[in-house]
């Protein structure tokens, strides 16, 4: 499994040393792992000093940095140049890809989501049925914005009717941010392994967003990060404690059904990237997206004595 390095104490030293990351505290070595067993480091604190090599090796790899802010929203990331073989043929067939090819990709991307926003519902209790006739009413490009109308239905159904999804608000929306922040990291490394660009989206396309290509991937795979929240929360949790970033990291080694069988989460995601990268050099027809795991999975997720 790729793990997340998360750094969250003030003033660490982060360097490589023989092919390891290495951490320290005031010049005592507190914690290495191997550069191959990363997938992906998330920095939250202050102070911390890097080497320049540090940088280099983990772009090696095509590992992702990210820096976040005090409410673990990312801010920024590094990712590399180069990495894939087929990276400038890929990149050209993204940048050039027919707007009907995107439109209808979006169009599955947002069926995928909803999905499993239903599943979730369904997981804790809530009647679905709706999610259902939602799913049958997205169009190529999602014209109608059926993803926004199913949000509107899902937050208050899942977090209670005085919940609102606001991304600089403390206690579960700083647990969401930071679930979030984990699966962005994740699709990030898996775009930019498959040769392809993270700021060239299918459908968002702000152009501050750096990201846009990861964000659209990361869609289905979101409301495994808000059962996990509903979880963390309905157990207590009401704040980004180590406990808690051990639950939400430990998503990315979640078991997806996939149609040759079960799949960890990151490596689900990384065959997603690289189906998207030969779709759009003609190379593939479909994306397996994300299935609902079974409604027992669900409800086992970040559960305290899961994560422990």
């Amino acid at each position: 499994m790729l793990r997340v390095v998360d750094l969250s104490t003030d003033g660490l030293y982060v360097a490589v040393h023989r092919g390891f990351l290495t951490v320290s505290k005031d010049r005592e070595e507190v914690g290495r792992i191997a550069l191959d067993d990363i997938g992906g480091v998330i920095a939250h604190a202050h102070g911390l000093t890097w080497s320049n090599t540090v940088f280099v090796r983990l772009s090696e790899r095509a590992v992702p940095v990210v820096l976040c802010s005090q409410n673990h929203m990312p801010v920024a990331c590094i990712w590399p140049l180069e990495g894939n073989h087929l990276q400038g043929a890929r990149l050209n067939a993204q940048a050039s890809a027919p707007r009907p090819k995107a439109k209808r990709i979006w169009r599955d991307i947002v069926v995928a989501k909803i999905r499993m926003q239903g599943a979730v519902l369904a997981s804790v209790g809530v009647e679905s049925g709706a999610f259902d006739r939602l799913m049958r009413k997205v169009r190529s490009g999602d014209p109608d914005n059926v993803e926004a109308q199913a949000a509107r239905r899902y937050w208050q159904a899942l977090m209670g009717k005085d919940f609102r999804r606001d991304r600089a608000a403390e206690g579960t929306n700083s647990l969401l941010n930071y679930g979030y922040t984990v699966l962005r990291a994740t699709i990030c490394r898996a775009v930019c392994a498959a040769g392809l660009h993270p700021s060239i989206g299918l459908h968002h396309t702000n152009r501050g967003n750096a990201f846009a290509l990861a964000d659209d991937l990361m869609e289905p795979y979101r409301p495994l990060v808000d059962r996990a929240v509903y979880n963390l929360v309905r157990d207590g949790c009401a704040e980004v404690s180590p406990e808690a970033k051990t639950a939400l990291a430990a998503l990315m080694a979640l078991d997806l059904p996939a149609p040759h069988g079960m799949s960890p989460l990151h490596v689900h995601a990384t065959r997603l990237a690289q189906q998207l990268a030969a779709s759009f050099c003609d190379e593939a027809k479909g994306l397996d997206l994300p299935v609902p795991p079974d409604p027992l999975t669900l409800t086992g997720l970040a559960h305290r004595s899961k994560a422990a």
